[in-house]
């Protein structure tokens, strides 16, 4: 299921859910995100159970809008992701 990151606002974030094949297929991407976050230093909320994950990508604290640092980030989650389908 391929869908588009989310915009919400009360608080400003973006938010995306990721379904996954089996367990297998999601802690692979888990594991590449957490590689990710660590590169970037940049960790978003992350929920999952035994193969989704949603991710929500919270506003800058400073001005409260959604840097275009964080939309990157939401598009190298995305390409995770598609290595990982």
């Amino acid at each position: 299921m391929a869908t588009e990151w989310q915009e919400r606002n009360r608080p400003n974030r973006l938010e995306k859910r990721y379904e996954f094949a089996n367990y297998d297929a999601l802690r692979d991407f888990l594991d590449a995100a957490a590689d990710l976050s660590e590169r970037e230093n940049y960790y978003p909320d992350m929920g999952f159970g035994r193969d989704y994950v949603n991710i929500t990508i919270h506003a800058d604290d400073t001005d409260k809008s959604i840097l275009p640092a964080q939309r990157e980030f939401a598009g190298a989650l995305d390409q995770l992701r598609g290595a990982a389908a």
